[in-house]
């Protein structure tokens, strides 16, 4: 019996500065399987001729990270809504189910020892009959996981069952309940050739043969003869009645015609024709038959809704669920049908089945259609109270628009968290991957729904499609969440990362999103990140519906703190550079100037004794938010720096401003603002002299000079020796988790980064600092005096 050695190389994972392990192995050339998987495989083809595979583990410090990437987050919704929902399929979609792989591997779950090559996961077959017996076990476990995955023609409509209304407006698309003898399928098609082509003859021959058993009605589209009972039908279609005419549309969906047969051609074109001398109980009923038949039908859909806009004050309630359901999947938003649409469903919002409810929402999600925070509000309020009652199907649509409208609902997502972890386990990979989005996106941190979705998730990470890995990466990411099963968790991810590489040359958003999510959490696999940095992945990022600069800016740069050992690929110096000017161009618009942040600036400015003593600017502008920097002496003196001009820098030469109690009474009492910084500073040295401190010498309570003892001129930009900078970051709502202390991502690694370039984090919380706003000014001071003249900053950077 032949032997088949099969060798996989591992991608190389930093984890920054702890440590490095490197596994050697040798790889095997030579086997036409290996190279028939190299060529399957674009993107992985030139990793097999390495000869060994080095895994770098470089552990960062501590802290986590959370930002969100542009191709999730722009305007009030948040394209990381919008895109998503533009891009996303129904939970039904398909994707590359795991027939189409070897049965799933994960990482040990131990970070500090070499990860064994993959081949050494499995027990290798020693007979056929074990290799047969392994690969009935693999296709039986694959079968037995296939029941998740949602029909797409059948789980959207599965809110048509609960009424019979419906069984008039729908296409059904279920075996027939008698089935047609082959034989007399076989004589009808016999018959064809004789037929003179009678329009009711024509719609019982294709009544019938939709009635065939399902093997029959498959050979049918290339047989000939059916060829030919379709031409008659083109042939005679104006000879049809309507009934008659939707009687063959329908029996084409169970006979499987292509969506670009002639005879739906001729179908289209009579239906447009006829449309408005039709019902609309028939017109939605065509229209189901398209959706059915996955042929697209712009045309018809818009006579569709022109007629619905005209007649909707007739529309039933089952009729206007029906019309959502097709707007939804015909990814098109009528405009002047939204307020009407908004009316209807507060109209009949107690009469709606949960499962009509989640059908309504998923119309209106995949239609990009948008929904005013009252409507949203109302349907977030019965849903909350309902919940245990509704199909997770259902549940998972209704989140949706929820995240789409960016609805703070707490009801809702606190029933949530104690209904969907139970459910976790038995909900499809794209069900739990909107679920996790919702709670990201929203910025609620459940620990309950996270455990759950990341226990579940390793086991059956072999459904995800990129876009799905990438999403369960950026929400874990975002909430700052590393769960307990980390290790497994990560590992399985980033494998399936690999596994989809192809696909981010299309969807480099993807890779982006997923590479920044792990980063938040300190995790940095290099071989990825190299593909993300090359130039020709940056020039697909170019041709891409999304702007990706900044995010290709924030993971170039955090590589460049974080991972001090990576010989991979850098973005080029020149791109840096212009992403910096447009990121601290939209600072100078939208950030610098928030009143929190002016208020703080102004405040220190007078405090210290002028704007040469703090800045409000961008430490690190690929984190996109501005730090106000303070630099002290080791002996807790304030140190000019922020110099506009050099003449700014030669007064300050020499000049000590000590925060005695006059100054903080003068200051207080608004003489600040008449006096410029020199002023102050010229007080503060008398005030000193007349007590006669020694030059240089701090007070009590914090109170800081600077420049004695005729220090050196300091230039602006440099790192002075004995030097201490403080980053003070006033933060807002925006940075933390809903409700919670608990900061997001981006600005999780945003710290840790300033902590590795040398810096003291100070936090100025939006819970401490935004009360103080509408407080004195002597208590604003007195906040900002503890927070930069804290003794323990100067014991902690020392």
């Amino acid at each position: 019996m032949a032997t088949v050695l099969m060798c996989r190389r591992f991608p190389r994972l930093s984890r920054v500065t702890a440590f490095s392990t490197t596994a050697k192995r040798k790889a095997e050339h030579g086997s036409s399987k290996s190279k028939k998987e190299k060529h399957d495989k674009p993107g992985a083809a030139n990793t097999g001729t390495e000869s060994g595979a080095t895994i770098q583990l470089l552990k960062p410090q501590d802290y986590r990270v959370l930002y969100n990437p542009a191709a999730y987050a722009k305007g009030r919704a948040g394209s990381q809504q919008r895109v998503d929902r533009d891009s996303s399929q129904a939970l039904s979609d398909t994707f590359t189910g795991p027939g189409t792989t070897q049965a799933p591997h994960t990482f040990p779950p131990a970070a500090s020892q070499a990860l064994p090559p993959i081949r050494n996961a499995l027990p290798k077959p020693k007979s056929l009959l074990e290799q047969t017996i392994l690969a009935t076990l693999y296709k039986e476990e694959a079968e037995k996981e296939k029941w998740e995955v949602h029909n797409s023609k059948e789980d959207p409509r599965m809110f048509q069952k609960g009424r019979p209304e419906y069984r008039s407006l729908s296409c059904d698309s279920a075996e027939p309940a008698q089935t047609l003898p082959a034989e007399e399928g076989e004589s009808i098609l016999q018959s064809v050739a004789g037929c003179e082509g009678s329009p009711g003859i024509l719609t019982d021959y294709f009544h019938k043969l939709s009635c065939l058993p399902a093997e029959r009605r498959a050979a049918l589209v290339s047989d000939p003869r059916f060829s030919a009972l379709c031409h008659h039908a083109v042939t005679a279609i104006r000879l049809f009645s309507t009934p008659d005419l939707i009687q063959i549309l329908k029996a084409c969906v169970p006979l499987a015609v292509p969506a670009s047969h002639p005879l739906l051609d001729a179908c289209e074109a009579e239906f447009c024709r006829r449309a408005w001398d039709m019902g609309l109980e028939q017109l939605l009923l065509v229209a189901d038959c398209w959706r059915c038949l996955e042929r697209s039908v712009p045309s018809y859909l818009g006579i569709l809704f022109s007629y619905a806009n005209l007649h909707w004050k007739d529309l039933t309630l089952p009729q206007f669920v029906q019309l959502l359901y097709i707007i939804g999947e015909g990814r098109r938003s009528p405009a002047d049908l939204a307020q009407k649409v908004e009316s209807t469903i507060l109209k009949h919002l107690d009469a709606f089945t949960l499962e009509e409810l989640g059908a309504i929402c998923l119309g209106l999600f995949k239609s990009l259609s948008g929904l005013s925070d009252h409507v949203m509000r109302r349907i977030a309020d019965r849903v909350s109270l309902q919940m245990e009652d509704m199909s997770t199907y259902a549940l998972v649509n209704v989140l949706k628009m929820l995240r789409y409208t960016r609805m703070d609902h707490v009801p809702l997502m606190r029933e949530l968290g104690k209904v969907i972890p139970a459910r976790i386990p038995t909900t499809n990979i794209q069900g739990i991957m909107h679920i996790t989005l919702t709670y990201s996106s929203l910025h609620f941190f459940n620990e309950d729904v996270l455990a759950a979705v990341a226990t579940s998730l390793p086991s059956k990470v072999s459904y995800c499609r990129s876009k799905d890995a990438a999403k369960f990466l950026w929400s874990f990411g975002c909430l700052d969440y590393e769960p307990p099963n980390a290790e497994e968790f990560y590992s399985s991810l980033i494998k399936q990362l690999h596994m989809k590489l192809h696909e981010f040359s299309k969807f480099p958003e993807h890779l982006l999103t997923a590479l920044l999510g792990l980063a938040f959490v300190k995790r940095f696999p290099e071989e990825l990140i190299d593909f993300a940095l090359r130039e020709e992945f940056i020039q697909k990022t170019r041709g891409s519906k999304y702007e990706l600069k900044k995010d290709l800016f924030t993971l170039g740069k955090s590589v460049e703190i974080e991972c001090p050992t990576y010989q991979g690929s850098r973005l080029p110096p020149q791109l840096c550079q212009e992403f910096t000017e447009v990121v601290l161009s939209f600072a100078e618009r939208e950030i610098y100037v928030r009143p929190e942040i002016v208020e703080a600036t102004s405040l220190l400015e007078s405090m210290l004794g002028g704007p040469e003593y703090v800045k409000n600017h961008m430490i690190l502008p690929h984190t996109r938010s501005s730090d106000l920097e303070v630099r002290l002496a080791k002996d807790g003196h304030p140190i000019p720096f922020n110099f506009k001009d050099p003449l700014a820098a030669k007064k300050l030469k020499d000049m000590g401003v000590s925060l005695t109690d006059d100054l903080i009474s003068q200051l207080v009492k608004g003489r600040a603002h008449s006096q410029s910084p020199m002023e102050v500073g010229n007080e503060a040295g008398i005030a000193r002299q007349e007590r006669g401190d020694a030059a240089g010498t701090p007070c009590l309570g914090g109170a800081l000079t600077a420049g004695a003892k005729s220090q050196a001129e300091p230039k602006a930009g440099c790192w002075q020796p004995q030097e201490v900078r403080l980053a003070l970051q006033v933060s807002n709502r925006n940075h933390f988790c809903y409700g919670s202390k608990r900061l997001l991502g981006l600005h999780c690694l945003k710290r840790r980064q300033l902590r590795l370039l040398g810096y003291v984090v100070v936090e100025i919380p939006f819970w401490e600092w935004f009360p103080l706003l509408k407080r004195t000014r002597s208590e604003k001071l007195s906040y900002l005096h503890y927070k930069v003249f804290c003794p323990a900053l100067l014991t902690r950077a020392g």
